[in-house]
């Protein structure tokens, strides 16, 4: 585990304890917010382009929430879908910021992005699964992935913002 964690920072043992906790408290609220069952409050909301397959359902339409804005029926659908894009910019941010603080290992932007890429990959899959398993009321979404990359590229600029201000000496 001490190979992995390579403390960047060089933070006292006390800090990454802290640090670690918050990332699994994190971790906890990722799997809460994305693997509990989806209830049925949601079904007037119609999201355009989803492809039903059984339990399953796909938005497989990159970009979607700007190419399918012809196809909502009202102001209050429109908003919903633009801030579940935007909700999905910040849903690995916290993580992927903290990781910065133990691990060297996904420094840069690049880095940054695949790790949120893979995190969020692992997560749709996951959300399949469950649909299968027990019809959890989730979408696989194109979208997810890259909203959700790009906020694991900003954690990184936010990490070198917070590192070259000196905050966390």
């Amino acid at each position: 585990m001490s190979t992995f964690f390579d403390n960047p920072r060089r933070f006292s043992v006390k800090v990454i304890r802290v640090i670690k906790a918050l990332a699994i408290l994190y971790i906890l609220a990722i799997c809460i917010m994305c693997f509990m069952p989806q209830p049925q409050l949601f079904e007037d909301i119609k999201t355009p382009n989803i492809i039903y397959v059984g339990r399953l359902r796909f938005l497989l339409v990159p970009f979607n929430s700007i190419l399918g804005l012809g196809k909502v029926n009202t102001l209050f659908e429109g908003v919903w879908i633009f801030c579940q894009n935007l909700m999905n910019v910040f849903l690995l941010l916290p993580l992927v910021y903290l990781c910065h603080f133990l691990t060297s290992k996904w420094h840069g932007y690049a880095k940054s992005f695949l790790l949120g890429l893979t995190i969020s990959f692992s997560i749709e899959i996951t959300q399949l699964l469950l649909d299968v398993a027990i019809n959890a009321n989730r979408v696989f979404e194109i979208d997810d992935l890259w909203t959700n990359a790009l906020g694991a590229s900003i954690a990184y600029g936010l990490f070198r913002l917070t590192r070259s201000s000196k905050i966390l000496t």
